[in-house]
């Protein structure tokens, strides 16, 4: 399948031009299990290691270092692929024990971004999950997820997919500092519609909020989304773990000099004096005042915009083993 992808940054070229590796990797599993009490989901699925949008902010950098690589320019250029994954993921589905819940797919790196166009792993990844009926939630910022519409409004039809994308602000200068390869804002915003035109549950992702520096677009950025088509909503601070501290604030102090003083002590002030903290039930909101009056904020504006509404859950009862060639079938 061949196509053409608009990121909305026109004819204007990269900020840098970079030279990307591709490394391949043939797993045993694919399904990751977790069991953090902060997350909604306790397996996913990364076609990918490292991202080409190259956010400064992502809190998947370190992950990289994991491998040998370094979690700043590595993670954005010497990038992983999972080819096998909708074998391996089929096999997974296929075990007589699999107890189906909801995969999270985008959670770490994401499955749209550019290289996913030549390798198709997620579409890939995709038909095997319709084929086996099983729910999934994803992630992304690319507008790469357009191909895939076809698929993602029949598991729509089914309710079995939702998908989160991911607006950190609606200014395009800031976005082409902090994510230079990410499709720009608009852009974004056009992928929610065109989504929630097709039927997909879409949520609008005001994340991560950086303190003096975006936390003053929530309001709109959530209007802009609810106005979209988005149908629900979330936010999550900052999160600056190990080695994505030092790459921030040496882009902080790159790009926002005047501010990168008054920037890091709001965010150590929602961190209990620490540049993060990694504690379950404060990682993924903050503490103190200005995290509570941002949340506060975030709380008031979905009531407003309709956001707040609990999204029924994805349905794990059409779940079915495929027949195979050579099965016995069933004689009723």
């Amino acid at each position: 399948m061949s196509v053409g992808i608009d990121d909305g940054w026109g004819r204007e070229p990269d900020p840098e031009v970079l030279r990307t590796e591709i490394s391949i990797e043939r797993p045993r599993k694919v399904i990751t299990k977790n069991s953090s009490p902060d997350l909604s989901f306790d397996r996913s699925i990364n076609p990918y290691r490292g991202c080409e949008h190259g956010c400064i902010y992502c809190f998947a950098r370190p992950s990289h270092a994991y491998l040998g690589l370094s979690p700043g320019l590595d993670f954005e250029t010497k990038l992983i692929a999972r080819p096998d994954a909708a074998e391996l993921l089929a096999r997974e589905l296929s075990a007589k024990r699999y107890v189906p819940k909801v995969i999270a797919i985008g959670t770490n790196t994401d499955p749209y971004q550019p290289i996913e166009k030549e390798y198709k792993i997620m579409r890939s990844v995709l038909e095997v999950l319709e084929e086996f009926g099983h729910p999934v939630a994803i992630v992304t910022k690319g507008s790469l997820i357009e191909r895939d519409i076809d698929i993602l409004s029949r598991l729509a039809q089914r309710s079995l997919v939702r998908v989160g994308i991911s607006v950190t602000s609606l200014d395009p200068r800031f976005s082409r500092k902090a994510e230079p390869r990410v499709p720009i804002p608009a852009r974004r915003l056009q992928v929610i519609k065109r989504l929630s035109e097709a039927g997909v549950d879409v949520r609008v992702m005001a994340s991560p909020m950086i303190p003096g520096l975006t936390d003053h677009e929530l309001e709109a950025i959530l209007e802009a989304g609810r106005y979209a088509g988005a149908s629900s909503a979330s936010m999550i601070p900052l999160r600056l773990p190990l080695e994505v501290s030092g790459l921030f604030q040496e882009w902080l102090a790159e790009h926002f000099p005047d501010r990168a003083a008054a920037v890091m002590s709001r965010i150590r002030q929602m961190h209990d004096g620490q540049d993060y903290d990694a504690k379950f039930g404060h990682r993924m909101t903050g503490s103190g005042h200005h995290a509570m009056l941002l949340r506060q904020r975030f709380k008031l504006a979905c009531r407003k915009l309709g956001l707040e509404e609990r999204r029924p859950p994805l349905d794990c009862n059409q779940f079915r083993v495929p027949h195979q060639k050579g099965d016995q079938l069933d004689l009723f």
